[in-house]
């Protein structure tokens, strides 16, 4: 397993920040930025440097505005659109539709407690997204993220030899249950989205496409089957492969304080919510750098 503490930081921010990794596996905090300024070329390239080799970075005391989330977000490539922004359960701003509203309260409780990565779903998932808490609960709420990178590397060797080509079937399923159980749409709607939105195929291992790095990419809460395999086969494999998000040498816990950000490459991670916080009050902002096809 590679050891991130042990990768230098990127030469070309040396000068201008600096990084603590929080684990041996995944994750750096980051200092020496304040991100309501603008920042340089050189900075830029740099976080992203730091983003492919961490997979997760972390900021503290960040009161940007909105306007400046968005900004930032956009400094790393087109802003995503959620397929499903329109749903109120996103609470979006309309003029604003590139930002996810994900807030939590003892009337709309809400977490995503499954581990994941974002819309596997679609044929281009998202490259990355920027998570800024805006209300934080006084205990619990924390999130986490677990490097699929090493959590591939993690796979015995008749494991990676087995899942070696496969294709697995991802749909969206689960939001489908949630627009039904919340009423946020008519199954008339949720059947014309389900046309525009139909299931696709990913590699089960992808290959990041800055690092090289092989990528175990299958999910609990997308991931439907793999292809070519019988429905029980496909589901017990499946289900061992889930597993290994789940294994602690894998992951980072991040607490939340308002104004702490999380910036975290979607390619390579998969997260966690955790919705231990109920009944508080928790208010999320994410903004989603848009990606590409997974190979």
């Amino acid at each position: 397993m590679t050891n991130v503490a042990s990768i230098e930081r990127p030469v070309s921010a040396l000068a201008s920040f600096a990084l603590a990794p929080l684990t041996g596996t995944i994750g750096a905090e980051v200092t020496g930025l304040d991100l309501t300024q603008d920042l340089s070329d050189e900075i830029i390239d740099g976080l992203s440097e730091a983003l492919v080799v961490h997979k997760v970075l972390f900021f503290r005391d960040q009161p940007i505005t909105t306007d400046q989330h968005l900004a930032l977000g956009r400094r790393f490539g087109p802003l995503e659109i959620h397929p499903f922004a329109q749903m109120s359960m996103f609470a979006n701003d309309p003029e604003r539709p590139e930002l996810i509203v994900l807030e939590s309260t003892a009337e709309k409780p809400g977490a995503a407690h499954v581990w994941h990565s974002d819309v596997s779903f679609r044929p281009e998932p998202s490259m990355a997204s920027i998570l800024r808490c805006r209300i934080a609960p006084d205990v619990g709420g924390d999130t986490l993220w677990a490097n699929m990178a090493a959590a591939y590397e993690g796979l015995d060797d008749k494991t990676r030899s087995l899942i070696s080509g496969l294709t697995a079937v991802h749909d969206w399923e689960i939001f489908r249950y949630g627009f039904r159980k919340f009423g946020a749409a008519s199954d008339d709607i949720i059947a014309e989205l389900g046309r525009d939105h139909p299931p696709v195929e990913h590699p089960v291992v992808r290959t990041h496409p800055v690092s090289g790095e092989k990528i175990l990419y299958v999910n609990a809460n997308f991931t439907r089957s793999i292809k070519g395999m019988k429905e029980a086969e496909s589901q017990s494999l499946l289900e061992r492969l889930y597993r290994q998000a789940s294994i602690p040498d894998y992951q980072v816990r991040f607490r939340w304080r308002t104004d702490s950000i999380a910036f975290w490459d979607n390619r390579s991670t998969q997260h966690y919510a955790s919705a231990d916080f109920f009944p508080r009050h928790r208010k999320m902002e994410r903004v989603t750098i848009a990606g590409d096809r997974p190979f």
